[in-house]
C-alpha cells in the first residue's frame, strides 16, 4: 500500500490510541540497526506466493478449529502468535515479535520468511530478539517508511497480513483464526485495549481487503 494512502489511518489510529509516530519511528531505526548482517530483503521478494489464493492464519482461540472444518490454501501467511500453532509450517510469517517467539525464530531457521514490524511498544524486544531471525527477513514500520524499512498498512500482525496480500495481487484472501469481539488473554495486556486494536485491525481488513476476503 502506497504510504501516502495509508498515513491518515494511521495517524488517526495513533491519535486514537494515543501512540506517538516519533517511537515507531525511532524502534523502527532500531530494528535497522540490529539487523545489518542478517539475510534482508524486500517485500517484492515475496510477491509471487502471494499472487494466487492466500490463507492468513489469526492468532484467535478458534483457529485450529477453523482449520479442522476449513483447511488453508494456496500461500499460507501466519500472524504472528498463529506461527507454530496447529502444526503447519508456513509460507510467510508477519510478526511484532510478539506470542511464541521460540516457534517463530525456529520457522526462521527452516527458511520461512519474516515481515518484522518495528512500533514504539516493542522496541527492547526488536534489539533483543530480532538479530535471533537466521532466515530471510523484510524489515518493515507502521509508520512512514525509510530506506530499506518498508510499511505496507496495517496495524496488528492480522490485517497487515491481509494488507500485504492484497498489496501482492492477491484475489482471494481467505482467514482462519480471527474473532474480532474474544482476545485471546495475555499476561500482562489489557483487554480493553485489545479489543480497540481489534476494531482496528477489522476496520482496516473490511477497508482494504475489499472483495477479496472471504472468512
Amino acid at each position: 500500500m502506497n504510504y501516502q494512502e495509508w498515513e491518515p489511518e494511521y495517524l488517526e489510529i495513533c491519535r486514537d490510541m494515543g501512540y506517538d509516530p516519533a517511537q515507531d519511528t525511532m524502534s523502527a531505526r532500531v530494528l535497522l540497526a540490529v539487523t545489518q548482517n542478517s539475510d534482508l530483503r524486500m517485500g517484492s521478494d515475496f510477491e509471487g506466493l502471494m499472487k494466487g489464493t492466500v490463507t492468513v492464519l489469526g492468532g484467535a482461540g478458534c483457529l485450529e478449529k477453523d482449520i479442522a472444518e476449513r483447511p488453508p490454501e494456496g500461500c499460507i501467511i501466519a500472524a504472528g502468535s498463529a506461527a507454530g500453532r496447529a502444526g503447519i509450517t508456513p509460507d510467510i510469517m508477519v510478526t511484532d515479535l510478539d506470542g511464541d517467539l521460540q516457534a517463530q525464530i525456529g520457522l526462521s531457521a527452516a527458511g520461512v520468511p519474516a515481515f518484522i514490524l518495528a512500533h514504539g511498544d516493542n522496541a527492547e524486544t526488536v534489539a533483543r530478539c530480532a538479530p535471533l531471525f537466521k532466515g530471510p527477513i523484510v524489515l518493515t514500520t507502521q509508520g512512514e517508511p525509510f530506506g530499506i524499512v518498508e510499511c505496507h498498512g496495517g496495524f496488528t500482525d492480522g490485517d497487515r497480513a491481509v494488507c500485504l496480500a492484497k498489496e501482492a495481487g492477491s484475489q482471494r484472501i481467505l482467514l482462519r483464526g480471527f474473532d474480532f469481539g474474544s482476545p485471546m488473554p495475555k499476561a500482562g495486556s489489557d483487554p480493553a485495549v485489545k479489543l480497540r486494536k481489534l476494531s482496528w485491525a477489522k476496520r482496516i481488513i473490511e477497508e482494504h481487503g475489499g472483495a477479496a476476503v472471504r472468512f
